[in-house]
C-alpha cells in the first residue's frame, strides 16, 4: 500500500540541484577533510596493521560526539546563567539535556515506528556502545600496534577534559595524575587556555546550584519548606520510637530504637549547616546548604505543575553523571582486556589502575541528588502546600 501523502510518480523534468545553488553534500559536512584524517602510523611504518584504522576511527567519533555535548553544554550554561528562569526556558534546558543523555546512551534498537526513529537511535547510541565494536579487537591485535600510540594518551583527550571541566568536576577532587594539564598539554597553548577558562567560566554545577537557591518555597518568611521539614521529620521519627517501644522483643525493640538514631543522625547532616558544610569540605557532597533545600523541595513536590519540569531536569543531570560513570567503567574494562592490570598506559599513567582510580564518587558531580533518597520521609509526612505558596506557584 503506497503512502497517501507521497507522490510516487516520478518527474522526468526534474533537474538536481548542482553545486551553483549551494554546497553540495560532500562540501557541506567537509568529507574531504574528515574522510581524510585517518593516518595509520603503522601504514607510515611501512608495517600496515588493519585494526589500527578501526581504533582511529572510533576515536574521532567520540570525539565528535563530545564535540556536540560541549555544544549542548555552553548553550544550557548560558540559559542557566540568568537571575530568572522563565518555564520555556526550563522547557529548552531540559530537551537539550535529553539529547545530552541520549548521546551517552546505550539504547537498545528493538522495535521502531518508521526509518527515521531508527537511525536516529542507532546514531545515539554510538557513543557508548562503541566500546564492544572496540573490543571486536582482540588484545593481540592491538599489541600489533600498541608501540605507535606512545606518548599518545586518552587524558590528553582535550574536549573529554573540557566536558568534565564544564559539569563542575573539581581540580582538586581528580586523582593526582589527572591534575597534571602541563604535562599533557605543555606544548598546546591554544588547549592550556580553553582549559583555564572553562575551569574559571561557571560550571554548570554552580549554576544549578544558583538555580536550585531560588527555588520558590525556601524563603523564611514565606512558605518556609525547611521549617516545616525539620518539623515533619521530628513527627515522623517520634512516631517511628513511640511505636518501637511496643515492641515486646527486647532485642529487636533495641535494634529498632538504634537504627531511628542512626536515621536522626543522618537528618542532622542537612539541617545542621556546620555538619554540612564540613560534609562540603571533604568532598562528600557538593551542593551549598540553600541548594541542596532546593533540590529535597523540587523532589518531593514533583507532582506538582511547577516543579515536573525542575525534577526531570535534576532526573536528566543524574543520568548524564551515570552514563558518564558507565562509559567510564566500560574504558576501564576494555583496558583491562587489551593490556592487563600491571602494564603502564601509552601516556605514562598507571594504565588500569588509574582507570579504576576515577569510577569513585569524587568524579560524580551531581552526587547529592543521587543521595536524595537518603532524606525522604513516607508521603503522607510531607507537609502540605498551602493556599499561598500553591497561588505563587501557578504565577
Amino acid at each position: 500500500m503506497s503512502c497517501p501523502y507521497v507522490s510516487t510518480e516520478h518527474d522526468e523534468h526534474a533537474v538536481p540541484l548542482s553545486n551553483e545553488v549551494g554546497k553540495i553534500y560532500g562540501e557541506y559536512l567537509m568529507l574531504d577533510k574528515l574522510l581524510d584524517a585517518q593516518c595509520m602510523l603503522s601504514k607510515e611504518d611501512k608495517r600496515p596493521v588493519h585494526d589500527e584504522h578501526l581504533f582511529i576511527v572510533t576515536h574521532q567519533a567520540y570525539e565528535l560526539w563530545f564535540k556536540q555535548i560541549i555544544f549542548e553544554f555552553d548553550s544550557i550554561r548560558d540559559m542557566l546563567d540568568a537571575e530568572v528562569i522563565h518555564e520555556t526556558k526550563t522547557l529548552e534546558i531540559v530537551k537539550r539535556l535529553n539529547r545530552v543523555v541520549l548521546i551517552l546512551k546505550l539504547s537498545e534498537c528493538l522495535l521502531y515506528r518508521n526509518l527515521q526513529l531508527m537511525l536516529a537511535n542507532l546514531l545515539l547510541q554510538l557513543l557508548v556502545d562503541q566500546v564492544p565494536i572496540l573490543e571486536t579487537m582482540t588484545p593481540l591485535d592491538f599489541m600489533d600496534f600498541r608501540k605507535y600510540l606512545a606518548p599518545a594518551s586518552g587524558f590528553q583527550s582535550l574536549q573529554f577534559r573540557l566536558i568534565e571541566n564544564k559539569l563542575g568536576v573539581l581540580t582538586e577532587q581528580r586523582v593526582k595524575y589527572n591534575q597534571k594539564y602541563s604535562d599533557a598539554f605543555g606544548k598546546d597553548e591554544q588547549a592550556l587556555n580553553a582549559i583555564h577558562s572553562s575551569e574559571d567560566e561557571p560550571s554548570l554545577l554552580e549554576l544549578v546550584q544558583r538555580w536550585l537557591e531560588r527555588t520558590p518555597g525556601l524563603e523564611e518568611n514565606g512558605f518556609n519548606f525547611w521549617l516545616k521539614f525539620q518539623q515533619s521529620v521530628d513527627e515522623f521519627l517520634g512516631a517511628e520510637v513511640q511505636d518501637a517501644l511496643l515492641e515486646q522483643d527486647e532485642r529487636a525493640k533495641n535494634y529498632r530504637l538504634m537504627d531511628i538514631e542512626k536515621r536522626r543522625e543522618v537528618y542532622r547532616s542537612i539541617f545542621d549547616p556546620a555538619v554540612h558544610e564540613a560534609l562540603v569540605k571533604r568532598g562528600d557532597r557538593r551542593f551549598s546548604h540553600r541548594a541542596l533545600q532546593g533540590a529535597i523541595m523540587i523532589t518531593f513536590y514533583r507532582d506538582e505543575p511547577r516543579f515536573s519540569q525542575p525534577h526531570q531536569l535534576l532526573t536528566l543531570l543524574m543520568d548524564i553523571d551515570s552514563l558518564i560513570t558507565k562509559w567510564r567503567y566500560n574504558h576501564v574494562i576494555m583496558v583491562q582486556r587489551m593490556i592487563g592490570s600491571q602494564q603502564l598506559g601509552t601516556g605514562g599513567s598507571s594504565g588500569y589502575q588509574y582507570l579504576r582510580s576515577t569510577l569513585s564518587d569524587r568524579y560524580k558531580v551531581f552526587l547529592d541528588l543521587f543521595n536524595l533518597s537518603t532524606f525522604l520521609i513516607p508521603r503522607e509526612a510531607i507537609p502540605p502546600l498551602d493556599d499561598a505558596i500553591r497561588k505563587r506557584l501557578i504565577h
